[in-house]
């Protein structure tokens, strides 16, 4: 009976992950000086600025993402790797044309750099904060 019920857990969260991805768009910064959660306090390189709608007066600050690109939002042919990157939001990023501006380092993990700007999914990481973004998004919509 217990097992069942992990079983039952495990697939649901796994379900609620894959709910919850939202598109957006993502640019890239090198200059990871000071910044508006932390100061001058460095949170290695895997990190990223949140746009004027995600920043939320700062509430976001500290939460984890990951991001995957989904396809190019300019020339550039097949921008997008399979892969999938974590990043911390640490910065806002006011006035971005991309609702997360990631480290050079994140980005270049998901994608070519040389294409600047990918259109993504991005999602809460893990499953307390994915309750939260689902109740989030459904107020903004």
């Amino acid at each position: 009976m217990g097992k069942s019920i992990l079983i039952v857990m495990g697939i649901f969260a796994s379900l609620l992950s894959v709910a919850v991805a939202t598109p957006g768009i993502a640019t890239f910064y090198t200059d990871y000086g000071s910044s508006a959660c932390y100061g001058s306090k460095s949170f290695g390189v895997m990190i990223a600025a949140a746009n004027d709608s995600l920043w939320s007066n700062g509430a976001v600050c500290g939460k984890m993402f990951q991001v995957t690109c989904t396809g190019p939002r300019n020339p550039v042919p097949h921008p997008c790797s399979d892969k999938t990157v974590t990043v911390k939001i640490v910065d806002h990023c006011p006035g971005c044309p991309s609702t997360l501006d990631l480290s050079k380092e994140a980005f270049t993990q998901i994608a070519n750099p040389v294409a600047g700007i990918i259109n993504i999914d991005y999602r809460p990481y893990g499953l307390k904060l994915s309750l939260r973004w689902i109740l989030v998004q459904q107020n903004l919509q």
